[in-house]
């Protein structure tokens, strides 16, 4: 009877191996595209041209760095297994959008940089579930305006940084219940001083002059100092930055003119291309991404092998017996 014992055994050591490579799958070491340092808990994929984030990481993780990469958007679930991270590196990527529940698990998250992208809009609430966080950047974007709320649940947190966006102002309360802050950068943002919503923030920067560090550098369309600004100098109704002018209907365009200028509308090459499904090769898999997969399969191929083997080997034992 020991023949089968061994070899059941032999079964959930082939088995566990199995599962710990595709656990790690991702990792130079096994043929992946990032560095993982175990001992730290540490994924960094950084640099990669990656456009998805790699579905393998491991749920320990603490510290996961994807900064540097041709990221355009993410899931809703991008980070839903990775409760345990506390830092957390988007920086430099080509982000566009965010969905608004990206962040919900990451409940221990103490760091996060989405910095460099090309966000216009953040969706509201959606760093409410980052109660720890105590670092936030959001510089070098394209923000023209912030959600109401957007920091109200971030009481721990010390340090944000909102400059180099296009930010014309923000709402009122914006900052009030971030009661451990101690810097905020809000320089190069076209603020807009004739707008009576810039008060807000003039009352703000002058009550938190010298215990907030860098908020006195916000500096209006016409360089004078945010601070400075009285409510005479911001006397008018603000104009939302989405405001749009409707079309004018005193006019028509004769349809004859409208087809005659069909035949000269020129599509652009980029989006023909799209249109016939053709991507770009910085789209298309990298090479080590493609032997990260071969890599894989050929490991899973073998593992299944070995498993068909191991059973088979119980089976014959236990016909004998």
């Amino acid at each position: 009877m020991m023949g089968p014992v061994l070899a059941a055994c032999l079964l959930i050591i082939l088995s566990t191996a199995w599962i710990s490579q595709a656990n790690e799958a991702l990792c130079k070491k096994d043929g992946g595209v990032c560095s993982c340092n175990n001992n730290k808990n540490s994924v960094d994929c950084s640099s990669k041209r990656l456009t998805a984030i790699p579905s393998n990481i491991p749920v320990d993780t603490d510290r996961l760095v994807l900064q540097g990469n041709k990221l355009s958007s993410l899931p809703n679930t991008a980070f839903h297994n990775l409760n345990k991270l506390t830092f957390l590196d988007l920086g430099y990527n080509q982000l566009q959008t965010l969905p608004a529940s990206v962040f919900d698990q990451l409940v221990t998250l103490e760091m996060l940089r989405v910095n460099d992208n090309q966000l216009e809009s953040l969706p509201r609430g959606i760093f409410d579930k980052l109660t720890k966080i105590t670092y936030l950047d959001l510089e070098g974007n394209e923000l023209q305006r912030l959600p109401d709320g957007l920091f109200d649940k971030l009481t721990q947190l010390e340090t944000l940084y909102l400059r180099d966006n296009q930010l014309r102002r923000v709402p009122e309360g914006a900052f009030d219940s971030l009661s451990s802050l101690s810097k905020l950068e809000l320089y190069n943002n076209p603020w807009d001083c004739s707008c009576n919503d810039i008060l807000y923030l003039s009352k703000w920067i002058r009550e938190k002059e010298g215990t907030v560090n860098g908020i006195e550098s916000a500096t209006c369309v016409d360089n004078k100092a945010v601070l400075d600004i009285t409510e005479k100098d911001a006397a008018s109704d603000c104009v939302s930055p989405n405001t749009t002018t409707a079309i004018p209907t005193s006019t028509t365009t004769p349809a004859s003119v409208i087809y005659d200028d069909i035949h000269e509308i020129k599509v652009p090459q980029e989006n023909f291309q799209k249109f016939l499904g053709y991507q770009e090769p910085d789209h298309l898999p990298t090479q080590p991404q493609c032997l990260m997969s071969i890599s894989g399969y050929l490991g899973l191929m073998m593992s299944l092998m070995l498993t068909s083997a191991a059973i088979l080997y119980v089976f014959h034992f236990l016909k004998k017996a």
